[in-house]
């Protein structure tokens, strides 16, 4: 099974006086259009998912909405997991995709959530990636364990997308 990692674009600042409380901060349009451009770099790859899910915080939903439009995965069903917010425990991750039973899927969350989900993937006591915002990391799970193939930062990614005239 593959399991895509993608963490969520760029969203409003935190710290910035209006923004909304931290579950209902949203992709500002920068974020979606990296975000999408992102995406169609893995289009571009050849990147074809099952399923698509994400935590439940608004802008890893218009994360995983974005890769659902791009990607069109197989499955219109939509995860939700809780154990993708930040600091959810990456056990639970794991277990909930392989209870998915699919072939592929895509999930979109959060750091530091997304690199403790590799580490705990492959077995290591810490996380050894940091994905940056609309970067992806594609894990290959087996029984027992996984290995990770391979990580694109989101700027590659674009370029990919970019060179291949998709958006």
């Amino acid at each position: 099974m593959l399991l895509i990692l993608l963490r969520h674009g760029i969203a409003h600042d935190r710290l910035d006086p209006a923004c909304p409380p931290d579950f209902e901060r949203a992709l500002t349009e920068k974020g979606r259009r990296r975000t999408r451009a992102a995406v169609a770099g893995l289009r571009a790859l050849g990147v074809a998912v099952d399923v698509v899910g994400s935590s439940p915080l608004v802008r890893a939903v218009q994360t995983a909405e974005i890769a659902r439009q791009v990607l069109e995965p197989t499955d219109a069903t939509r995860l939700e997991l809780d154990a993708l917010e930040p600091f959810g425990d990456p056990r639970e991750v794991l277990a909930d995709v392989a209870e998915a039973g699919r072939d592929a899927v895509l999930l979109a969350g959060h750091a530091p959530s997304l690199d403790r989900v590799v580490a705990a993937a492959v077995g290591a006591p810490r996380p050894l990636t940091h994905l940056k915002k609309a970067g992806v990391a594609c894990l290959e799970l087996e029984p027992g364990g996984g290995r990770l193939v391979w990580l694109h930062e989101p700027r590659a990614l674009r370029r990919i997308a970019s060179a291949a005239s998709i958006d």
